[in-house]
């Protein structure tokens, strides 16, 4: 990469305001069946415990997906082409855009764009000491809600998204159609999607990756609560509360739920919020999906696929996308 170097990061916030989160928390703790919004899972111990989930043996997609990028990484930079601005949407540590920088042609600027303030600055940080040829412009944001990338100062790059971990599966069908939709937006009729899926498989070996031995996934699960505990000043008790997830057949997908294991009260401000023995909350849900149902679901957005790349047990899937 050639160019002068950079001065250092600098965050641009456009995170909902604690209020509004806070609102958020309390309408799915009101609904007739209560849910939790997944984005909360990220703070600064949720992003420690999830990077611990990644190493697990039974969590395939992390080391499925980072092998897939790491063998294809030519062939992909090949097709994203030379002076590009990454922009990475939940980009956490930032480890599989490297595998993209160390193989591009002179990218331009990098913008991850993630919820979780700390790890974004420590991210963001590592890039651009490691790359210092490139802009790196983080972005602390809700990425579920509409948004646009930070200017990138008079540059006409051609703008490549990369989704990564397959969280495309955290949104249910329709929604997921209208954040594809909103992601083609921004990168305008020249740019491109690179995003990982998960693809079917064995419900078995689904159910090992969400409730592995050592118990980290449940720990993740529930510092949901503790984090909702520090930010809002509720009284959540943790060892009163469950971690469950099993896999809907019907609906292809993964529910992940806490589960009370007592008849109680829970105070969040003004409110109180009651539960009863068993009551679930649903925490987060992941899609899986075959290759024609994704694609599909990228028509629906006004995408096409252009390239698959997978394993060879075809346990998940690395796609790239490009408007129609």
């Amino acid at each position: 990469m050639t160019g002068p170097t950079l001065a250092p990061v600098q965050l641009v916030e456009l995170g909902p305001q604690l209020d509004d989160l806070r609102d958020e928390v309390l309408r799915g703790l009101t609904m007739p069946a209560k849910e939790l919004p997944s984005k909360l899972f990220y703070d600064q111990r949720g992003s420690a415990l999830f990077d611990q989930i990644c190493l697990l043996d039974e969590y395939y997609l992390t080391r499925t997906e980072t092998a897939i990028l790491q063998q294809n990484a030519a062939e992909i930079a090949a097709l994203i082409g030379e002076g590009c601005a990454l922009i990475e949407y939940g980009s956490g540590s930032s480890s599989k855009i490297r595998i993209l920088l160390d193989h591009l042609q002179e990218p331009l600027s990098y913008i991850p764009i993630d919820l979780a303030k700390d790890q974004l600055l420590q991210s963001a940080a590592a890039i651009a000491a490691a790359y210092p040829r490139l802009k790196v412009l983080p972005l602390c944001a809700d990425y579920n809600r509409p948004l646009a990338p930070p200017s990138l100062t008079g540059v006409l790059a051609r703008r490549v998204a990369f989704f990564p971990g397959s969280t495309i599966g955290n949104f249910p069908p329709k929604e997921a159609a209208k954040f594809l939709q909103g992601v083609r937006d921004i990168i305008g009729r020249e740019g491109s999607l690179l995003i990982g899926v998960d693809l079917k498989k064995d419900p078995e070996q689904l159910h090992a990756a969400y409730n592995d031995s050592a118990g980290v996934t449940a720990e993740f699960n529930l510092n949901l609560l503790a984090h909702i505990n520090r930010r809002f000043g509720a009284d959540f008790r943790l060892d009163q509360f469950a971690h469950r997830a099993r896999y809907n057949q019907e609906l292809g997908r993964i529910e992940m739920h806490l589960i009370s294991l007592a008849d109680q009260l829970v105070q969040l401000d003004d409110a109180r919020i009651l539960f009863q023995l068993g009551e679930p909350i649903l925490t987060e849900v992941s899609y899986k999906y075959d290759l024609d149902q994704f694609a599909s679901l990228a028509g629906q957005a006004g995408f096409q696929v252009r390239r698959v790349w997978s394993d060879p047990a075809r346990l998940f899937s690395v796609q790239y996308l490009e408007p129609r």
